[in-house]
């Protein structure tokens, strides 16, 4: 059963990270939007990715059909135009044409390759791939032994918090890595999962499902280093700070466990073409604003040529290659299960 309101959640946090990269790059608004304030799109993001696993997947059997079954969909997902990136910066860095992003020699495309590092935008999906295999050990347990989900979530947020999100980064024989993005994003990922966890059996009351609950999305833009009436240094701190990942949480929950499904602001049309591109539109969206800031014009000029051209690369991107991989994979997946299924039914 598809969340409609999921793709415009989804869509949200891509202009999130948007505005905040064309803020910093630009200085629009003297740069009030920007300061790593797209950390709270990302972080949207995350929470959609452990919520939609968990919800997908943690009432499935545990068996090895169904194991491949998940690898192979959040593989066509993410991986095509991921790789497709990488080597395509690769292959442009050389060149001295850093287009897209900077991979400078062979190294740091292995990095890029194994999962241990990304350039710029490129760092949240070797954090999205370790997700998918703690994934894996959550649902191992969903079935018999599901407290333990929660034990080992409580072990490391704890152990998180008192060794201070340890700083686990540098290179071995110059493949660099970054272990430090994927621990700083951890919490995000479950709270989700728990989130997904219960999602089904949750019955919220009537009286408690309302659509002024969406007025939540107001205490993203209050998080802002620029416009937060937070005086300690969680305003700065962002990832680290759990009284953000409260606030984010709880945001987070309001619009998915109170906001009504059918609610005209989340469920439209456009919030699902928004949240259908959303992938391409955070990979590409950075490189188009850093050309488009090139050119002699006004920066709402550039706001508006930076959105438009970020639309139209990210569905080019979704309706030519992410779209018929996907379906692709889909594809040879479903037949594969078949041939499986008949042969034990011999």
């Amino acid at each position: 059963m598809e969340i409609r309101k999921l793709n415009t959640l989804r869509g949200l946090a891509a202009l999130i990270v948007f505005v905040t990269h064309f803020s910093d790059i630009t200085h629009w608004l003297d740069g009030s939007l920007g300061g790593g304030s797209g950390a709270y799109g990302v972080m949207l993001f995350f929470m959609l990715s452990g919520f939609l696993m968990s919800y997908l997947y943690i009432d499935k059997a545990f068996n090895p059909v169904n194991i491949k079954s998940y690898f192979l969909a959040r593989a066509g997902r993410v991986l095509p135009l991921y790789l497709l990136i990488v080597l395509c910066s690769y292959l442009l860095s050389l060149a001295d044409k850093d287009f897209l992003y900077h991979i400078p020699d062979f190294k740091s495309l292995v990095g890029h390759l194994l999962f241990l590092y990304g350039e710029s935008v490129l760092w949240s999906i070797p954090a999205e791939i370790h997700f998918y295999f703690i994934f894996i050990i959550f649902w191992a347990f969903s079935k018999n032994r599901a407290g333990y989900i929660y034990l080992l979530i409580l072990a490391v947020m704890i152990l998180l918090f008192f060794s201070n999100f340890p700083k686990i980064h540098g290179d071995i024989n110059g493949v660099p890595y970054n272990l430090f993005s994927v621990l700083r994003t951890l919490p995000y990922f479950f709270i989700g999962v728990i989130f997904g966890m219960h999602y089904k059996q949750l019955k919220v009351p009537e009286y408690l499902r309302k659509n002024r609950f969406i007025v939540v999305l107001c205490l993203i833009p209050l998080m802002y280093p620029e416009f937060s009436p937070v005086s300690s240094d969680a305003k700065m701190k962002m990832w680290l700070s759990y009284e953000v990942l409260l606030v984010m949480s709880s945001v987070f929950f309001c619009l998915v466990f109170l906001v009504p499904d059918n609610n005209v602001l989340l469920a439209n049309k456009l919030g699902d073409f928004i949240g259908k591109i959303s992938y391409s539109f955070y990979l590409l969206h950075l490189p188009i604003i850093v050309q488009v800031n090139q050119f002699d014009v006004s920066v709402e000029l550039k706001l508006l040529l930076s959105f438009i051209l970020s639309v139209l690369a990210a569905y080019l991107s979704y309706r030519s290659f992410e779209k018929p991989v996907a379906r692709l994979v889909r594809s040879n997946l479903f037949n594969k299960l078949n041939q499986q299924g008949a042969l034990k039914a011999l």
